[in-house]
This record gives structure tokens, C-alpha cells and sequence, in this order.
């Protein structure tokens, strides 16, 4: 899809992102850093992200490990070829979903969100409902977990730029 979705105060749009603290200076890392960098992305090394993340280069490896699986699998707009369900989730998450697959996902998601501490079997019982399998509903936690870690670093280390 090639439209870009702009909904009460979310975007599709890719963003850039500012650090507040420190970035790595390149000419400064050591030889562990810039093989972190060059395993995590194309633009690692010109990303305030990636250079503040990077004083903890062995998590900065693990995160990208974790991140790159998901997000260069394709995103859901790529692989399904539509952004309804997005843009529903960007005007009301509790409603969004075209399908009852969808909507239990969707649900699953804000409830883990929500409340990561409170993850019960009986919340898997909307997934397993609609024919998600232990496999797909781990890989589900583990993409709710990557995107809420994420959020929490970006909001916390610096801010969005170009909104």
C-alpha cells in the first residue's frame, strides 16, 4: 500500500527520531560496536537510536536480532496488500479488526499491553479460538513485547522527528 495513514495523532509514516542523550561518536567505538552496528541495520550508524542504544552493544545485538525478524519479515500492510485494519486500530484499537482473527489479536495485544503482568492462560482462549497455534501466539507475544520495549526506549531517550 502506498497511502499513508494519518489518524488522531498516529502515522503510518516512517519517523525519525532524536536522541536526548549521548550518541556514540564513531570514530570512538570500538571494534565490538561497529560490528554490532554493521549486524543491526543499513542506516545503524547514522541512527540516533541505534548510536545511543549501542553503549550496551550486546543488547543492542539481541534487540536487532529480535526486531529485524519481525519487521523485515514485512509488515502487515505489505504482506496483506490492505491498511483497513490499521487505520481502525489508529481511530479505535477496541473495535479494530475486519475479521474475528483480527479483532482477537487486536484484543490480545491491548490486554498485554495493557497489563503485561496479568497474562493468563484464559487470555489466550480468543487466539486459540481462532486458530492460532502455541507458535503463532508466542510469536505474537514476542512482537507486542519488541514494539512496547521499543516505545518505552524512544519515548524515554529522546523524541520523534518529522510528525
Amino acid at each position: 500500500m502506498s497511502e499513508f495513514l494519518d489518524i488522531q495523532g498516529f502515522t503510518s509514516r516512517s519517523l525519525g527520531w532524536k536522541a536526548w542523550l549521548l550518541t556514540l561518536d564513531l570514530a570512538q567505538a570500538t571494534a565490538e560496536q561497529q560490528a554490532v552496528l554493521e549486524e543491526s541495520h543499513p542506516q545503524a550508524k547514522i541512527s540516533d537510536y541505534n548510536l545511543t542504544l549501542i553503549h550496551q552493544p550486546e543488547v543492542l545485538r539481541q534487540r536487532s536480532l529480535a526486531f529485524n525478524a519481525i519487521m523485515y519479515a514485512q509488515r502487515f500492510e505489505q504482506l496483506a496488500k490492505r491498511n483497513d485494519a490499521i487505520a481502525q486500530v489508529f481511530a479505535d484499537p477496541h473495535s479494530a479488526g475486519t475479521t474475528p482473527r483480527e479483532r482477537a489479536i487486536v484484543q490480545f495485544a491491548i490486554d498485554l499491553t495493557l497489563n503485561p503482568g496479568q497474562l493468563r492462560p484464559e487470555l489466550l482462549q480468543g487466539l486459540r479460538e481462532q486458530g492460532l497455534d502455541d507458535g503463532e501466539i508466542l510469536d505474537l507475544i514476542h512482537a507486542i513485547a519488541i514494539f512496547a520495549w521499543a516505545n518505552r526506549l524512544m519515548l524515554n531517550l529522546g523524541e520523534p522527528v518529522g510528525l
